[in-house]
């Protein structure tokens, strides 16, 4: 049975003018999004609050220095709340272009940040998020830890739609999480531009049997946006891109896209998951529940329980 529908990835970056800019970036898209029949778009990484790749929030071991906080306090101001008036704007163009959003954001929680996923619905607005569990290296020094209450699917007209979130996407037990919740188009929103990336999309989209949309962002040179990262050769663009549309085969559909903005897609048909799952389905009939087993906790852990 022919289940077709497009997909896409928006390969876009943060405005250094902070997120009405960014937004204003997404939005001038919208003809493209409606003109693509995309069913669903899926946005980078911290797109609206934007990845400070190359600030050290002046941070060293044992120090934290006045300049930091200062630094941090900016970025904390340019993160976005939930609901807040860029999740408005994120809902209205979702149902004026009739497409599911994956859209990568910094939110505000509390005092407390966090890289998160946003989910919009043309009917419900937005409907869903999920929370990176593991911020990366000196992602931790701003960014807090997700749960397990967050370990999203949204089901769609494309499908059942997940997301893991940059290196996420390197962790073996939350992938099998997600497949065994039945995912379907998996979602990875990322900043990781390197070619071996495109091998971790492909090995997730054959090992998970399933479609995968990876978007990624793309900013200038370190020179043109005024940034000093040392080592860094300052004629190369800060992050280069490579988004990509992968098949259930480990096929890639589209891109990768590099160096460039721009609306990549793809036509994908659901029915084609059934045919690739004969030989492999990874938490079906490849599985061992005799030998292998995996708890997943998904209640909301607040460090702060009141009880009457």
């Amino acid at each position: 049975m022919t289940q077709e529908t497009v997909v896409a990835a928006l390969q876009i970056g943060s405005s250094p003018e902070g997120k009405a800019a960014t937004l204003q970036r997404i939005l001038s898209f919208e003809e493209q999004i409606r003109a693509s029949g995309a069913s669903l778009v899926v946005m980078p990484e911290a797109l609206l609050g934007g990845y400070p790749k190359g600030e050290i929030f002046g941070t060293y071991l044992g120090y934290r220095l006045p300049q930091g906080r200062a630094a941090y306090a900016r970025y904390f101001d340019n993160a976005v709340d939930l609901p807040g008036p860029e999740t408005d704007a994120l809902a209205e163009l979702s149902q004026r272009t009739g497409a599911h959003l994956v859209v990568g954001v910094i939110e505000r929680g509390g005092n407390t940040l966090f890289c998160t996923a946003l989910f919009f619905s043309p009917e419900g607005g937005l409907i869903a998020k999920h929370r990176k569990l593991m911020p990366t290296g000196t992602e931790r020094l701003i960014w807090g830890q997700g749960d397990g209450s967050t370990l999203t699917t949204v089901d769609t007209p494309v499908g059942r739609v997940g997301a893991a979130i940059c290196w996420e996407n390197h962790m073996p037990l939350l992938r099998t999480a997600m497949y065994a919740k039945g995912v379907q188009v998996w979602c990875a929103p990322t900043v990781d531009a390197r070619d071996i990336w495109q091998a971790s999309m492909r090995h997730i989209a054959h090992e998970g049997r399933l479609f995968l949309v990876s978007a990624c962002q793309v900013q200038p040179t370190p020179k043109a946006l005024g940034i000093d990262v040392p080592h860094w050769d300052a004629e190369l663009p800060l992050i280069q891109g490579n988004s990509v549309i992968v098949g259930p085969m480990g096929d890639v559909l589209a891109g990768p896209l590099r160096n460039e903005t721009g609306l990549l897609t793809a036509r994908i048909d659901l029915g084609e998951l059934t045919k690739a799952r004969y030989d492999f389905d990874v938490v079906g009939h490849y599985s061992r529940p005799d030998v292998f087993s995996l708890a997943v906790d998904e209640r909301p852990r607040s460090p702060v329980i009141f009880q009457r």
